[in-house]
C-alpha cells in the first residue's frame, strides 16, 4: 500500500460513503463536514481545513463538481478538474473523506452525512449556512472559521494574469 492508494481510498461516491459513515458512527467518531470548490489549493485552504479537522475526529469534504463550479464562478473555472481537486484534497493528512456533489448546495449530502459539526468560512452567519437545520436538529454544532486574509484562488488567478 503506497501513499497513492491510501489517498484514493479517501475518495468516495454515494455508493461507498454509507459504509464509511456507519463505521465512524460505530466507533463514536465526531464527524465534521465542510464543502467548497477548492480549485487552486492554497495556504488559506490548508489553514481552514486544519482548523475544521480540529473541530472533530473525522473530516469529510463535499467538493463541487466541475459543472457546479462553472455555474458558481463562471466558465473559466475550475482551473483544475474535479478528479484533480479530489486527489489533492485526499492527500492532506487532516482530510478523511472527499465526495463530489453537483447540486447548487450540499443540502442532500449533509442530509446523508448527518455530521456532528458543520463548518463554513467566516463570511457566513451560522444560521444562514445550508444544512444548519439538519445539524442543529440532531444536537450538532454549526461553526464558522475565518479565512487567512489575502489568500484566495481569485487572487492567485489575478497574479498569474498580471505576470
Amino acid at each position: 500500500m503506497g501513499h497513492h492508494s491510501r489517498n484514493l481510498s479517501k475518495i468516495h461516491t454515494a455508493l461507498s460513503l454509507p459504509a464509511v459513515l456507519k463505521e465512524w458512527r460505530n466507533t463514536n467518531e465526531k464527524i465534521v463536514f465542510t464543502n467548497g470548490c477548492f480549485d487552486l489549493l492554497h495556504r488559506g485552504h490548508v489553514d481552514y481545513l486544519a482548523k475544521a479537522a480540529d473541530c472533530g475526529t473525522k473530516l469529510i469534504i463535499g467538493v463541487n463538481t466541475d459543472a457546479s463550479v462553472s455555474r458558481l464562478k463562471g466558465s473559466v473555472r475550475p482551473i483544475q478538474d474535479e478528479q484533480s481537486r479530489l486527489q489533492i484534497l485526499a492527500s492532506l493528512a487532516c482530510v478523511d473523506a472527499v465526495i463530489l456533489f453537483d447540486e447548487e448546495t450540499p443540502y442532500e449530502l449533509i442530509k446523508t452525512v448527518q455530521p456532528d459539526v458543520l463548518v463554513k468560512g467566516g463570511d457566513y452567519k451560522p444560521g444562514d449556512i445550508v444544512g444548519y437545520d439538519i445539524v442543529t436538529a440532531k444536537g450538532g454544532n454549526v461553526t464558522t472559521i475565518d479565512f487567512v486574509p489575502g489568500f484566495s484562488t481569485s487572487a492567485i488567478e489575478q497574479k498569474i494574469k498580471q505576470s
